[in-house]
This record gives structure tokens, sequence and C-alpha cells, in this order.
């Protein structure tokens, strides 16, 4: 006989505690990418009117889709306490795209409606490729190394993010260090702030309250912010189209960042899932992987130029008792929110030096997860794979000038720049595998890098066959050392023939003998 078909609320009172939770994180997503936009002097019209859509589009989408799948859940399990997937933009990659993508555009056109058409260019296709990654996610993840993924990253938070918030931090000391003493105190010193309110909201009401006392806001700002409400409309539009001809040609540098980055948002999103399955739901994580990839696509077929994902926060409301319901409220506010323009007005009336701190501690915070990420016997290639992304700052900071600004500081400045990300997540692979005493792998990630090395992707401004020959040599040298080693290696574990046996002291040997 069968079971009772159980009912599976569309909204039940834990959904809101668990709304209120995601709202806290998508909303500080949502005004951090208004703010430090605007502060790269992107427009409102491209922000508000382009950006955020594209985004509250992707995730009123994939938050609706998470809810009907755990839905489908429910039903095939006949159970009740099913807890709909947490899904947004993906904060880690928010920021690559932000100061890895959006800047160096911006600073290589001078342009910025051109450079969000890149970037809603990079946007799509980071979509295309995680959807296209949900087949081979788990074989990504098994031979890419942790340590060499998580140390590229590092290497954007220590310089684009932190480092150069650090400088947003300084420009007005007043308001930025106070902040930044809020932030270190409450976030790394663990200090319950006054009324036990979140340290992030307590430092921007006490920072936005002193910009405005001490004249640090620009004329009309907090009456100007009102002028933002308004209608917002979600259209679609064809600036991933226009942005993919630049994109492939005179912003390449920009793509290189797109595919490891993916990679990393592909792999973030498997592993949400299946801490998921650990609490007692098991979904599909290929599934997840390609709808995620899919409300990517769809949010830069809007505009949006940030890639979302599954969030870790899905355990904390599986802890919460949520079901369904705080999911489909969370897309349904996002939509409103944007269109009718409250978090265009939100994000206007905060100073770009109140946020700057809190992102220090955010590129502080993605630093620090990539060594306590690893054992310790990989910081060296955590902190290596770091590196590139220095000469890439410098690189994008001096705009198209840099090869001939930097010539007296190192020619390889501007080489190590192009292709950072590839060339961090190599260096960082051949570290952790020699580490392991895996030199065949080592020589593997290098033959891959030379490969990327000719046809451009790594140490070349633009993809040619040919395109950096002494880098491509050189980690075809790489390889053949690594070779050397590994021939080394397996020639001292071989077994050794036994010694012939001798025949006994005065014994006369017989005829066998």
């Amino acid at each position: 006989m069968a079971a009772t078909p159980v009912h599976y609320p569309w909204y039940k009172k834990e959904d809101t505690d668990a709304f209120f939770a995601l709202f806290q994180n998508n909303i500080a997503n949502f005004v951090v990418i208004a703010i430090t936009m605007l502060g790269m002097d992107f427009p409102a019209s491209i922000v508000f009117g382009q950006v955020l859509p594209g985004a509250a589009v992707a995730v009123m989408v994939g938050n609706f889709y998470y809810a009907w799948s755990a839905a489908r859940l429910a039903r095939r399990e006949n159970r009740s306490d099913v807890t709909a997937l947490s899904y947004g933009i993906s904060t880690p990659v928010m920021f690559v795209f932000l100061f890895g993508v959006l800047l160096p555009a911006k600073q290589l056109t001078g342009d910025p409606q051109l450079a969000w058409k890149v970037a809603v260019a990079a946007c799509f296709i980071s979509g295309a490729i995680e959807a296209s990654i949900s087949v081979i996610g788990r074989w990504v993840q098994y031979h890419l190394p942790r340590a060499a993924m998580l140390g590229a990253v590092a290497g954007v938070a220590l310089t684009f993010i932190a480092g150069e918030m650090l400088f947003k931090t300084l420009e007005i000391p007043i308001i930025g260090l106070l902040v930044l003493a809020i932030i270190i105190v409450g976030l790394i010193g663990r200090v319950t702030m006054p009324f036990r309110i979140p340290t992030s909201l307590f430092a921007i009401v006490i920072g936005t309250a002193l910009a405005y006392l001490i004249g640090a806001t620009e004329d009309g700002q907090f009456s100007g912010a009102f002028t933002h409400l308004g209608f917002y409309p979600l259209l679609p539009n064809l600036a991933w189209f226009e942005g993919l001809g630049l994109l492939f040609t005179s912003m390449l540098a920009v793509l290189t960042v797109v595919l490891p980055i993916t990679l990393y948002n592909a792999i973030e999103t498997m592993n949400n899932v299946e801490a998921m399955e650990a609490a007692g739901d098991k979904y599909d994580v290929r599934e997840c992987q390609a709808v995620d990839g899919a409300g990517t696509m769809l949010g830069a077929l809007f505009g949006g130029v940030f890639p979302t994902t599954v969030y870790i926060a899905t355990v904390g409301a599986k802890w919460m008792g949520a079901g369904r319901g705080y999911s489909l409220l969370n897309g349904a506010v996002y939509g409103l929110a944007t269109m009718f323009g409250l978090i265009a007005a939100l994000s206007a009336l905060i100073p770009v030096s109140v946020v700057a701190p809190i992102l220090v501690f955010v590129g502080m915070s993605m630093i620090a997860t990539a060594f306590q990420g690893n054992d310790s016997r990989y910081y060296p290639a955590v902190a290596l794979a770091m590196l590139p992304y220095f000469a890439n700052y410098v690189m994008t900071r001096f705009n198209r000038g840099a090869e001939e600004v930097v010539a007296d500081i190192s020619g390889g400045i501007v080489a190590l720049g192009q292709g950072a990300m590839f060339t961090a997540i190599f260096i960082g692979a051949m570290t952790v595998s020699v580490i392991d005493h895996q030199f065949r792998r080592a020589a593997a990630f290098a033959g891959v890098a030379a490969v990327f090395a000719f046809i451009g992707l790594m140490h070349a401004p633009e993809l040619a066959f040919n395109a950096a020959p002494d880098f491509a040599t050189g980690y075809l040298v790489m390889g053949g050392l690594f070779l050397y080693f590994a021939w080394q290696q397996e020639r001292l574990a071989a077994p050794r023939p036994a010694p012939a046996k001798q025949p006994a002291e005065g014994t006369a040997p017989t005829a066998n003998d």
C-alpha cells in the first residue's frame, strides 16, 4: 500500500529566519556592487538600470527553480522537511569580477560603457562554461589542486581587493581608519558591537553618519540618493553579444580570468551541494551546476555581470528548519527592490570610504581562507600562486603604457601579468605536485602551461600561434626537469635483483653451478 503523500508547505514560520539570513548576504552583495561600481566611475544608468536588474533576474530565476526542485525532492521522498538550496551571487567570484574583470576593462578601455559590455560578455561565457563543467566537474575537482586554485584567487584578493581598498580607506583617514578599527574589533577580534548590531552594519551606520557630519560627502548626496527611487524595468539587451568581439581581441587579458574563476565557482557549488547532502537533502550536483550556469547566462542577457552559485548558507537554512518559502521570498524581494530603486537609493547614500574598509576585510579573509583551507605543507604553493597577480595589478594600473612605464623595474612584469590567473594556477599546481613528489603530474601541468603560452593565453597580449615562444620553451624545460626526477624516483624505487647465491666455503661447485 502506497504511503499517504505528506503536505509540503509553500511557507512556514522557519522560512522567515532563513529568509533574513539569506537576505543580509544578498543585500550586502548588491550594495557592495553598486557602491564599488559607482566608485569606479561607472554611471548610475549602467549600475542601477542594467547591472542590478540583470543580477536580480538571475537571483529570481535561480531561487524559484530551487524552490521547485525542493518540492520535487519532497514529493519523491515523501518528506515535508526538505530545504531548498540557497542561491545568489557568489561573493568571492563577485569580487574577482569587480576587480579582475570590470576594473581592468575600465582601465584598458577608458570607457565605462565598453567595460560594462565586456564584463557582460565575460559573465555570459562564465555561465556557459559552468553549465559545461557540470559534465566534468568532479574530474576537475580531483585533478586541480585546491591550493593552486585558492592561491590564485588570493592573489586577486591581495591586490585588487584588500590592497586597492586600503588605498581607498586612507583617502579620508578620519572615516576610513575609524571604520577599519570597527571591522578589526568586531570581525577579527570578535567583540560584540553595542546593542548586538552586526559589525558590518554598525560600521556602515557609524561611518556614514560621520561622513555627513564632517562634510566628507559630495554636495547633495543625501537628497540626491532618493532621486534613484523609480522604476527600473527588467529588459533583455544585446550588450553580451557586443562585448564578445572585444573580449576575444583587445580584452583577452580579461578573458583569461574567466575560466579559472568559473572552475572555482563550479567546485564551490559542488562542495556546497554535497554539504547539503550530508545534512539530509540529496540534490543532483550536475543539475545544480547546470542551473547555476543557466542562471548566470540569463542574468547576462539582462545586463548582469556577476555569476551565481549555490550558497554554503543552505546548511544553515536546513538547521533552521526552513522549507522552500524562504527561497521564493528571496527571489521576489530582490526583484521588487531592484525594479523600484530601493537598492539604488541605499547604495547612493553610503560613501565609498565607508565600504572600503569592509572590503579590506573581505580581501584579507579570502587570503586567510587560501591558507586555512589547505594543509600547512602546501603553504608555499599558495604563496607562489598569489604572486602573478601583483604583476597584473601593476600592469592594469598603468593602463596600456605599462610596458614602457615599468620597463626600468623589470621586463617581466607585463608578461607575467598577461594571463596571470592561468599562470598562478599552473605554477601553484606544479608546486603542489612537487611537494607530493608527483613529478609526472607536475610535468603534465608544465606541458599544459607551455601550450597556453604558445597560443597566447599566457604571457602574450593576444591569441596567436607561437605567441610567447620563450615562455613555452621555458615551461617545456621545467617539464623535462620534472620528468627526470620522476625517472630517478622510479629507478630508486624499483626492486633490485637479488645477488647470486655463492657456494659455501670449502664446498665444490655442482654441475648446476
